[in-house]
């Protein structure tokens, strides 16, 4: 018997969605790829569902860029309110210890050079990370809350945005694996009034900025879905670049390494390979040589 081909579309490339909030990462992957037909769609970095921003979904080849887009640094802005810790350190969680206690502004910002740099971060017991192959957030649902061992996060800018007696709002830059609920808590707990997450927006993940999202509701209005697909490049833009030509594309997309000449050759490190506007191949610069570990199959 034949395999029935599928109607899904070849399509490469990024969208950065504005998610609303109240959406699942899950859920607003799917919603893209029954809107572009697509066959075959991830995302960088899970957004809570009572966050809204930027979330990067990657649709055909775009899918093999997404762990370096999600190595990429991470912006939030968001609001702490002060008074009430929660189970899940944000606003949908159960409040389990309560304060009277207020900070004034002038301690917060005291406070916050202690969160800059690489830090020792515990994770909220309601998160993803796997324990024995189970996630932390479905332990604590069944009523196991997981200890959760703390782990270092580096957290390169901590701003105070703006303050009133019962919540302040903040901006932050961090890379990976850092949780703003977890930064709220320990907050609260150190300044002694307790605090958990009421509001948090992305504004940034990796290459992908603000000002290159777009809302859900705009994607179904026209060609918006088509003017909103970025190439698959738009992924790779914070590393290094190597131009080369047809030949050499061809070595690259056998897996072999290529050798690299002139004083513009990047240093070591990962880096990608480009032919007329179209990705080839990412690696790693070794010893002068471009060493492939994944190759896109992409027409140029």
């Amino acid at each position: 018997m034949s395999k029935r081909k599928s109607s899904r579309a070849e399509i490469n490339g990024w969208v950065v969605l504005d998610k609303p909030v109240g959406m699942t990462s899950t859920h607003a992957v799917s919603r893209l790829k029954r809107l572009y037909n697509a066959a075959k769609a991830g995302h960088a970095g899970t957004l809570d569902p009572l966050a809204s921003g930027i979330l990067p979904i990657a649709f055909g080849e775009a899918t093999k860029t997404v762990p370096f887009v999600q190595d990429g640094e991470k912006a939030y802005r968001f609001t702490v309110a002060w008074g009430a810790e929660t189970d899940t350190d944000d606003s949908d969680g159960t409040v389990t210890a309560r304060s009277d206690q207020r900070p004034t502004e002038a301690e917060i910002a005291a406070l916050l050079p202690r969160f800059i740099g690489t830090i020792l971060q515990k994770p909220p017991a309601f998160s993803a990370i796997k324990i024995n192959g189970e996630r932390a957030y479905d332990l604590a649902r069944d009523g196991e809350i997981p200890d959760l061992a703390a782990r270092p996060v580096t957290i390169h800018a901590l701003d105070l945005a703006s303050f009133t007696p019962d919540a302040a709002v903040f901006e932050a830059r961090c890379g990976k694996g850092t949780y703003v609920r977890a930064l709220a808590r320990d907050l609260g707990r150190l300044l002694g009034c307790l605090g958990h997450v009421s509001a948090l927006r992305r504004t940034r993940v990796g290459p992908f900025r603000e000002e290159h999202a777009v809302a859900l509701a705009e994607l179904a209005e026209g060609d918006a879905a088509a003017q909103a697909l970025r190439c698959v490049e738009s992924g790779l833009l914070e590393m290094p670049r190597v131009v080369v030509d047809r030949t050499t594309a061809a070595r690259l997309r056998r897996g072999q390494p290529i050798l690299l000449r002139g004083q513009d050759a990047p240093a070591e490190g990962a880096a990608y390979a480009a032919c007329g506007g179209v990705v080839i191949a990412v690696g790693a610069i070794e010893k002068g040589e471009l060493v492939p570990g994944r190759v896109f199959n992409l027409p140029f």
